[in-house]
């Protein structure tokens, strides 16, 4: 095993001096670990279905899947360094008609505490990733989707473009802030971030501490991690990451500059991609096929040269001291208990620095635990909605939610 992964990265490296087109197969191989957010190769057992038959039934699914489609009001905020970042919003009661018999329906007599909740997502992700989560809180409480720099509708990153300088987490706090102001300027916030969007609710927390004093009601760290990640394994042997992690710093810099060869050898490589993604997104073996090709989509759809230009940024990150200024609030920290790329044992390293925080470890789950097991974690966040005052203890918050791009009425 650990023999195949270093040929698969000394593959990789010929490619930064020249083979391109020898190598684009194994580049997107390569990519395609990169994206789910692993420094490694894994071994993929052939699948016996034909290729035509698994490109029409790629098609089928994303013509026929409801995943992604929820939209809320778009804005625009600009972070410190000019990167237009884009956002939803999702108020609550959006039709001024319904809005009497739906609070009375929802909260009494009580008008709703004027809580929003904003939800960063993870790398190679988008705001859609919250798809089961948006579709359950709708209409319940005021929510904001983000997408982050370089991802999704969000421009690239005006830093990285323009002065080549590298992703860093402490930048994404700092976007985070940008969208805060524009979205959310007033009123508690609730912050909830899934892997790097956990991460990027740290580097805003170390930087505007004034932010969490005043304004925070409540964290969300799901499949997150305070740091050493570059102690994380990937379910590898030891042998081979450490050979990957030697070689990958040269190869992402190389790829990333031939970005649209590489992309031709990414879709090439396309039933191989989806099983690296499924592999290091999800632990059940019945995974809705919907919603692993949801997953895909998305992953695939961030640029070889965007995955090139975070990846460093992971092996600096170390916010472990930021985790006191969640002290003293509600805090949620949940993670899968298969979780590949930051194993839950990140989540629990969190939850020992956080006393009165609530830890679930949900089983038979990966990275992408919000996608795989949504009732788990939607019925988590409404707790802990319900404990930081953003919604009452008698709403109804569904474990899935409504796949519907019409918003309840």
């Amino acid at each position: 095993m650990s023999e195949g992964i270093a040929e698969v990265a000394a593959s990789a490296a010929e490619a930064s001096h020249g083979g391109w087109r020898r190598a684009t197969g194994v580049a997107g191989v390569a990519i395609g670990v990169l994206a789910t957010g692993a420094a490694a190769g894994v071994a993929i057992e052939r699948m016996t279905v034909g290729r035509g038959m698994r490109k029409k039934a790629r098609l089928a699914l994303d013509s026929t899947g409801p995943y992604g489609s929820l939209r809320g009001t778009p804005g625009r905020a600009y972070s410190d360094d000019g990167t237009e970042l884009y956002y939803e919003v999702d108020d609550l009661d959006p039709d001024p008609e319904a809005t009497p018999a739906r609070r009375r329906r929802l909260f009494g007599r009580r008008s709703p505490a004027p809580v929003t909740v904003v939800f960063s997502h993870g790398y190679c992700l988008n705001q859609d990733s919250w798809h089961f989560q948006r579709a359950a809180l709708r209409g319940v409480v005021r929510t904001v989707y983000w997408d982050q720099r370089s991802h999704g509708r969000s421009a690239r990153g005006a830093a990285q473009t323009e002065r080549d300088e590298p992703v860093t987490i402490d930048q994404l706090g700092r976007d985070l802030k940008a969208v805060i102001d524009a979205a959310a300027p007033e009123g508690p916030l609730v912050l909830v971030g899934h892997s790097m969007g956990g991460m990027t609710v740290m580097a805003l927390a170390e930087q505007y501490p004034e932010l969490m004093l005043e304004r925070c009601a409540g964290v969300a760290l799901i499949g997150t991690s305070s740091g050493r990640l570059g102690e994380v394994n990937f379910g590898l042997p030891m042998a081979g990451v450490n050979a990957v992690r030697r070689l990958l710093p040269g190869v992402l810099k190389a790829l990333g500059q031939r970005a649209e060869l590489v992309e031709k050898g990414r879709r090439a490589t396309a039933d191989l991609f989806a099983g690296v993604i499924k592999r290091y997104s999800f632990a059940s073996r019945d995974v809705d096929p919907a919603v692993a090709r949801f997953a895909e989509r998305m992953i695939e759809g961030t640029p070889i040269d965007v995955v090139a230009e975070y990846y460093p940024a992971f092996d600096d990150h170390d916010k472990t001291e930021a985790l006191a200024h969640f002290a003293g609030l509600p805090v949620l920290v949940l993670a899968g208990t298969q979780d590949l790329v930051t194993p839950s044992e990140h989540s629990e390293a969190i939850a020992d620095l956080l006393p009165d925080g609530e830890l679930v470890l949900v089983p038979d789950a990966g990275h992408l635990v919000m996608l795989e097991h949504p009732e788990v974690v939607t019925d988590r966040l409404a707790d802990l909605l319900v404990r930081a005052g953003a919604m009452p203890a008698g709403a109804t918050v569904d474990g899935y939610g409504s796949s519907s791009t019409v918003r309840p009425g």
